[in-house]
Formats: C-alpha cells, sequence, structure tokens
C-alpha cells in the first residue's frame, strides 16, 4: 500500500477531527465536572463519534449510489466543504462557532448528554469528517485497505481521547498561542488537501 496515501488519509482525518482544537472546547462543554466525569464524557464522545465516521466509511458509497451521485461529483463537494473548513481554521472562525455550539448545548440538554451532542455530532462526526471518511473510503476500496483506513480512524480516535482526557493540561501546556499556531498550520495542510480533492474530482468528471 503506497504509503503517500497512508499518511494523506491520517492528516486528512487528524485536521477534520482537529483533536487539539476539540480539547479547548471540551473543557467549556464539562465545566463543573471533574476530572473522572470529564473522561467518561470523552471516553463515550469518541466512542459514538467514530463508530459514525466508520459507519459512513462503510456504506457512504452505498448511500451516494442510491441518491444517483457519483464518486467524483461527491469529490468536488466535499473539496469545497473541506476548504470551507480550512478558511475557517485559518482564520478562527470554526472555533468561534464550535464555542457558540457549545454554549447553546449546554443551556438546553442536560450536562450528562453533551458527550452525544455536541461533542460526538457535530463536533467530532461533523460534516467536514463525514465527508472526509466517504472519500477516503473511496480510496480505500479493497477490504484490507478499509480495514487499515478503520485502523488509521481509530489511531486518531486514541490521540482524540487523551486530548479530550487531559484537556486541561494540554490547554495550560500550549496556551492560546500555541493553539492559534497549531490550528492555522492545520487549517493550511487541509487548504492544501481539499483542493486536490477537487482537482482530482473535476479531472475525472471531464475525462467521463
Amino acid at each position: 500500500m503506497n504509503s503517500d496515501l497512508l499518511i494523506n488519509a491520517f492528516v486528512t482525518l487528524f485536521v477534520t477531527i482537529d483533536p487539539p482544537g476539540l480539547a479547548a472546547i471540551s473543557l467549556g462543554l464539562t465545566v463543573g465536572m471533574n476530572t473522572a466525569q470529564r473522561r467518561q464524557v470523552a471516553l463515550r464522545g469518541v466512542l459514538i463519534g467514530v463508530s459514525v465516521l466508520i459507519a459512513f466509511m462503510m456504506i457512504g458509497a452505498a448511500l451516494l449510489n442510491t441518491l444517483g451521485i457519483t464518486m467524483e461529483a461527491f469529490r468536488v463537494a466535499g473539496g469545497l466543504l473541506l476548504f470551507y473548513i480550512a478558511f475557517e481554521m485559518v482564520f478562527e472562525k470554526r472555533q468561534e462557532r464550535h464555542e457558540k455550539s457549545t454554549e447553546r448545548a449546554i443551556t438546553r440538554d442536560d450536562i450528562h448528554n453533551v458527550a452525544v451532542f455536541p461533542l460526538a455530532i457535530p463536533l467530532i462526526a461533523g460534516p467536514g469528517s463525514i465527508s472526509a471518511s466517504i472519500l477516503l473510503a473511496a480510496q480505500f476500496s479493497a477490504p484490507i485497505e478499509r480495514i487499515t483506513l478503520i485502523g488509521i480512524l481509530l489511531s486518531i480516535a486514541i490521540i482524540l481521547y487523551l486530548a479530550l482526557a487531559l484537556a486541561d493540561k494540554v490547554d495550560h501546556l500550549i496556551g492560546d498561542t500555541g493553539r492559534i499556531v497549531a490550528t492555522r498550520l492545520l487549517g493550511i495542510l487541509l487548504a492544501a488537501l481539499s483542493v486536490q480533492y477537487i482537482a482530482d474530482g473535476v479531472r475525472n468528471l471531464a475525462a467521463s
């Protein structure tokens, strides 16, 4: 299997899920909770969010076929969506939007349900990560390749859980400046990847 493809898959999923950004947001979601409660929320949220992404990896292409949407068309649409997310990351719009979602959830929902909404959906399994999962699944079509892709996702899930469980320590360690720098660098990487998705989709649509 091409190592470049594996690296591309890891980077794409890591950036769209954004463990560093979610670590900071989780502090607002779990305000008033102790360490044990925060870890329970983190574990439940990661399990649910990752399960949703795996489901889209397995049936996303079939769902598109049922709706009469070609993979190339979805590649272009997904690439545009990922580019929008990258734009938000570079210009600090995504963090603001997620923080507003967090505030609304805390006022509306019981704090014990924040693992499902908004942590699992839409923060972990959101439009960007779902689109990325379907696009990558098309590149990892063979059974062993699909298992490898799920393994990559699970490795990111472990990183995400650790980031959420240790959110207060991570936030103190990297600080506001470190978080802003990391988010913008990841945004630039995602922008480049999204442009590649769009270019590939347009080229294949033109050739068909």
